[in-house]
C-alpha cells in the first residue's frame, strides 16, 4: 500500500491505496464521486475527465499514486454552494445532454478549454470534442452551449 494525499474539489484526502489503483477507481469508489464515469477504461471515449493540476486529463489513464499532492477537480466540485456554473446552465438550455453518460467529461474537458481559450471558435470546440464520445447526440446542441458561453 501507498500513502497518498492529495486535494479533491476542495477537501484533502490522506489515503492508503494499492500502487496499480486507477484514479477514476479512487475518485468512484474511494471517495464515492460517482460524476466521473468510466466507459473504455483505455482513455478512448473521455467520460472519465477530471482536472488534476489545471489539466484536463483521462482519470482512467492515471494511477492514485500518481496523483499524490495533486489538485483534483471532478464534475462534483463545478458548482459552488449547490449553483450550477454557467457552462452548466448553458447545457441545460441548449439540451446539450441526453443519457448524460458522457456530460460529466465534456464538461470537464470544456472548462479545460475555456481555461486555456477564452472565446474558442467552433471548429476549436469541435475539434476539443472529437475526444468526448457521445452516442445520444449529434454535438451540434453541445457546441452550442460551449459556445455560448465562450461568447462565440
Amino acid at each position: 500500500m501507498i500513502e497518498i494525499r492529495t486535494t479533491v474539489n476542495g477537501r484533502l484526502y490522506e489515503e492508503l491505496v494499492e500502487p496499480r489503483l486507477l484514479l477514476s477507481d479512487f475518485l468512484r469508489h474511494r471517495l464515492g464521486l460517482t460524476g466521473t464515469h468510466v466507459g473504455c477504461e483505455h482513455g478512448v471515449c473521455g467520460a472519465c475527465t477530471v482536472e488534476v493540476d489545471g489539466v484536463a486529463v483521462r482519470s482512467c489513464l492515471l494511477l492514485a499514486p500518481q496523483a499524490d499532492g495533486a489538485e483534483i477537480v471532478t464534475v462534483e466540485g463545478l458548482a459552488v454552494d449547490g449553483s450550477s456554473t454557467p457552462l452548466q446552465e448553458a447545457f441545460h438550455r441548449h439540451h446539450a445532454l441526453q443519457c448524460g453518460f458522457c456530460t460529466p467529461g465534456i464538461l470537464m474537458a470544456a472548462r479545460d478549454l475555456l481555461s486555456r481559450e477564452a472565446a474558442p471558435a467552433r471548429e476549436e470546440i469541435a475539434d476539443m470534442l472529437s475526444g468526448q464520445l457521445c452516442r445520444c447526440t449529434g454535438y451540434t446542441s453541445i457546441v452550442d452551449a460551449i459556445a455560448e458561453v465562450a461568447g462565440a
